[in-house]
This record gives structure tokens, C-alpha cells and sequence, in this order.
């Protein structure tokens, strides 16, 4: 098994003071810890009881200041990173008069080194983003799933932008009562998501006669407030646009519902919710 970085798992610096481990191992494991991902499946329950235990593991070394500073020593060693002041212990006599490789001889120790580093933090970089895939695309099956079984009546179509298109079928006379869906998952849920989302959608078709709703899902979200200030501000920016934005935390489903949210949406997120 190779060596973790815990630094680069919990997202931290090496110099991180214990309180800054504290916050990052608690938002870490809020975010995949299998209580979290019931809605997910077998497979991403599985991933998140791995994530969760590397993540306890990393706040079981890194929050005790004998533990950490072997621990930095080890990784030291092996080039992924300095020892922490925090972690280190006071130099020994034994430190101080140990022997010092060459100045010739420096180089080429440093570069030994750093032999793996960098794969280190790219492999670590690649799991992260495979990760992150497999959440987007759980999410976005849970969603389509959803929707076909309260019976939605509904057509995937790609759109540029969003991960997920639904068009209503269109019924033998009328317009369909239902708006049209537009599904995205992004990593941070802030007022610059739910800006690009909003210009997005009303981009799609004419959305002066045809309703769109948009459901903006994330794992990490931006305040309550701030959520609805933003969509106000494009509310105002678009007034005769007919676009409804929920965002919505994927993690459990909790949803900040405007009161005029059509009701496909509301019935969406309420089974959602259930798990049902």
C-alpha cells in the first residue's frame, strides 16, 4: 500500500495548527461519510466507508503532536513534504551533530528525494477527480430515476451547459403543463454558480413563454442568504425570463424551495428526499 499524503486528504497545508485539522477532518468526513451517501448506492457507500476511515485515520495522526511529528519525519523522507514547525520535535544533541552529506552530494540526495512526489500528488489528484465523477454521475441517475417513477412525462435533450435536459412531451393539443428541467452538478454551489447556471438557462430556447426550472446540485453550499440574494439579483436582471433556479444539496436533498417552484419540481425532490 503506498504511503498518504494525509495533508492532500485533508486538504490542508503541512504548517496547519491543530484547529485548522480539526475544521478540515470535520468538513471532510461530513461530506463522505456513508450516513451521507445512502442515496448513492452500494458502490459509492462502499468508496465513502474507505474515504471515511482514511479520513479518520489522518485526524488520528495529525491531531496528536507525537504522532504527527513521526509522521512528518516519514513523509519528509520520502519527499512529499517538509516537517510541520507544529509537528517537529526540539533538535537533540544527536540531531545536531549527525553528519552532513556533501555539498557535491546534496543535489543529487534532494533529487532522490523527490523521486515520487509528484506522481504522489497526481495520482492523488486523479483519484479525487475520479471520485468526484462517480459522485456527478450517482447523483444525476438518482435524478433521472426520480423523475421517471412520479411519471414526468419527460424527453432527455442535450444542452450545452447543464448535465441534465428534460423536455416535456408534448401532448396532441395544448402546451404540456409541465416546465422544462435542466439538471447541473457542480462542486461548489455559490453566487457564481448560481449566476452561470441563470445565464445558461435562459439561453435555452425562448424562456418568455416556456417555464425552466433549474436545479443546481452540490455537496458544498454557499449560506441560505447569500443563495438568495444571487437569485434575486438575476431575477431582477431577467425580469420577463420565466426561470425558477432551486439549489439543492446532493448530499441529503435538502432543497432551498422558492414558494412559486412548479410542482414536478417539488414532487421531484420530495420523493428524493425520502429515498423512496
Amino acid at each position: 500500500m503506498g504511503f498518504t499524503n494525509f495533508y492532500q486528504l485533508l486538504e490542508i497545508a503541512p504548517e496547519a495548527p491543530a484547529e485548522e485539522i480539526k475544521r478540515a477532518f470535520r468538513a471532510q468526513i461530513a461530506r463522505y461519510h456513508p450516513d451521507k451517501v445512502q442515496h448513492l448506492g452500494r458502490e459509492f457507500q462502499s468508496m465513502a466507508a474507505d474515504r471515511a476511515a482514511e479520513l479518520t485515520e489522518a485526524y488520528r495522526i495529525l491531531s496528536d503532536a507525537g504522532r504527527r511529528a513521526e509522521y512528518d519525519r516519514a513523509l519528509a523522507d520520502i519527499g512529499g513534504a517538509t516537517v510541520s514547525a507544529a509537528g517537529a520535535p526540539p533538535a537533540t544533541a544527536q540531531h545536531q551533530s549527525a553528519p552532513q552529506a556533501p555539498a557535491a552530494e546534496a543535489p543529487a540526495a534532494a533529487a532522490a528525494a523527490n523521486v515520487g512526489a509528484a506522481p504522489k500528488g497526481a495520482q492523488f489528484r486523479e483519484e479525487r477527480a475520479t471520485r468526484d465523477e462517480f459522485i456527478r454521475k450517482a447523483t444525476l441517475n438518482r435524478l433521472r430515476q426520480a423523475l421517471a417513477a412520479i411519471g414526468g412525462g419527460y424527453d432527455e435533450s442535450p444542452v450545452r451547459g447543464f448535465d441534465l435536459a428534460m423536455v416535456p412531451k408534448k401532448p396532441l393539443f395544448g402546451r404540456s403543463k409541465h416546465p422544462r428541467l435542466l439538471g447541473r452538478f457542480v462542486a461548489e454551489l455559490d453566487r457564481a454558480a448560481v449566476a452561470d447556471a441563470w445565464l445558461q438557462a435562459v439561453k435555452w430556447g425562448d424562456t418568455q413563454t416556456e417555464e425552466v426550472c433549474v436545479l443546481l446540485l452540490g455537496n458544498a453550499l454557499a449560506s441560505a442568504g447569500e443563495l438568495a440574494g444571487e437569485i434575486a439579483d438575476q431575477r431582477r436582471k431577467s425580469r420577463t425570463a420565466k426561470v425558477t433556479l432551486i439549489p439543492v444539496d446532493a448530499r441529503v436533498w435538502d432543497a432551498h424551495m422558492p414558494l412559486d417552484a412548479p410542482a414536478i419540481a417539488k414532487a421531484l425532490l420530495a420523493r428524493l428526499k425520502s429515498g423512496s
